[in-house]
């Protein structure tokens, strides 16, 4: 991966004039890393002594996944501020050896139940996320962000990404039309997304926000998720799906570039840099040969 290198025009949708979008068609800000807008947006942020949660799901294989994550998140995560990692996993004992954190930086561990196969754990998540919130981060932390496991942040993400209600592309569907994104088209689904909504497709790779709002996030989609279970439906994107029903009904007061979620595919949009890249999608979009390379 090429970090640094600058894009060229007509490799990334743009408005006229060549720049990077900087805001969105509701007013909020539509963040890259490097500008002089997300520079601002770190100092106003840097200076409130903020506590931040980051919450991740551990459950099964994916333990494989929490040691990168977590040094890289020492790395790159809000370096030098004040976080705290909420470890939600039904296998403790996959933390050891503890690493070591830097200053004002904790890991407290939530255990859950076990949740075999992946859409059970999907359809879990919101529910573990909203009840996670409730008892004891809500009470602990400013801002919490959700993000899954099998990623490595491999950038710096400061105080940029901080606001009410954070949502983040998805790097293969930036710029592509309306029709292309794999919104819910199931009537019978609480996530159904009608014609002529949506601006953007959303990635649950990572979200955030107060911790609030992402009370609010989870508990709602965990009812709908709950509703369609009920009626044996199950949304063609699983939670993703529920969450972009939730972010067009509530927009993002803030949305994140590709930028902080991206993987190596021949869809994925170029960007400035890379932040966070998402192994496990990583993983999907390789064909067989190439995921024996890569020890998928």
């Amino acid at each position: 991966m090429d970090k640094g290198r600058q894009m060229t025009d007509g490799e990334l949708v743009r408005p006229l004039g060549g720049r990077l979008p900087l805001v969105t068609a509701w007013g909020a800000p539509l963040v890259w890393g490097d500008t002089t807008n997300s520079a601002h947006r770190r100092a106003k942020f840097g200076q409130k002594g903020i506590h931040t949660g980051l919450l991740v799901l551990v459950v099964g294989t994916y333990a494989q996944h929490v040691r990168r994550f977590l040094l890289s998140a020492e790395l790159y995560f809000l370096p030098g501020r004040i976080v705290t990692y909420y470890i939600l996993t039904d296998n403790p004992r996959s933390l050891d050896p503890p690493i070591q954190l830097g200053p004002e930086r904790q890991l407290k561990v939530v255990p859950v139940a076990e949740l075999p196969g992946w859409h059970r754990l999907a359809q879990r998540r919101m529910i573990l996320l909203a009840d996670a919130i409730k008892d004891p981060i809500r009470s602990e932390v400013d801002y919490i962000f959700c993000a899954d496991i099998d990623q490595e942040f491999v950038a710096p993400v400061g105080e940029e990404i901080l606001s009410d209600l954070v949502a983040t592309l998805h790097p293969e569907l930036y710029g592509r039309p309306r029709n292309a994104f794999p919104y819910e088209n199931e009537a019978s689904s609480s996530a159904c997304v009608e014609d002529g909504e949506g601006n953007y497709y959303y990635t649950s790779e990572l979200y955030g926000g107060l911790v609030s709002e992402m009370y609010r996030l989870a508990r709602t989609c965990s009812m709908l998720i709950l509703q369609d279970q009920a009626k044996g439906v199950v949304a063609r994107g699983l939670e993703e799906s529920y969450l972009n029903r939730y972010l067009i009904n509530h927009k993002p007061t803030c949305v994140l570039s590709p930028e902080y979620s991206w993987w190596d595919s021949a869809l994925s949009v170029d960007v400035p840099v890379h932040r966070l890249v998402s192994l496990g999608r990583q993983c999907e979009a390789l064909d067989e040969h190439k995921r024996m390379q890569h020890r998928c």
